[in-house]
């Protein structure tokens, strides 16, 4: 009896749990990769400031990297949108948010175990936390990446020898 009710249990829970992640990843998704998006287009549309700035941070090649780190994130942040990509996208994302934590942020990444607060509250934590989200869970059922890859399966398994009816 109890088995049984642990198994009822178990069976409801995954059926509640799949489109529950995907929903919250699809949220991840849109909110965090359009606001990629329009971080990398404010750096972008004022590389000046943006090169100045990274110049005053000491980041070698400032005007380079100021480009780079706006069209990754502009770019990442559509890919994540769409749901295209997801995982490779968020790579760099992770890599430019790292970087802005050793550069912009140094002080909070050093008071990561005196001063939890202060990295939890930086601006590039929430950012590094929707890239590694999606980077380990993928972008979910609600993606681009989604739909391809059940076309693909869907696909494979029409062609395959099991598939015929011998």
């Amino acid at each position: 009896m109890i088995a049984d009710l642990a198994r009822r249990s178990a069976r409801i829970a995954t059926r509640v749990e799949v489109p529950a992640q995907s929903l919250l990843l699809l949220a991840i998704r849109v909110c965090w990769g359009w606001r990629f998006f329009q971080t990398g287009l404010g750096k972008l549309r004022g590389i000046e400031q943006t090169t100045a700035y990274f110049a005053q941070l000491g980041i070698p090649l400032p005007g380079l990297n100021a480009t780079m780190a706006g069209t990754t994130e502009c770019l990442g942040g559509l890919f994540l949108l769409l749901g295209l990509s997801s995982r490779l996208a968020s790579v760099p994302l992770i890599f430019t948010m790292c970087v802005a934590y050793l550069t912009a942020e140094f002080p909070a990444l050093r008071g990561i175990f005196s001063d939890p607060d202060a990295f939890f509250a930086s601006a590039p934590f929430l950012f590094l936390f929707a890239a590694l989200l999606v980077l380990v869970f993928g972008p979910g059922r609600f993606s681009i990446d989604h739909w391809i890859g059940s076309r693909i399966a869907s696909r494979v398994a029409m062609q395959s020898p099991s598939a015929s009816p011998i």
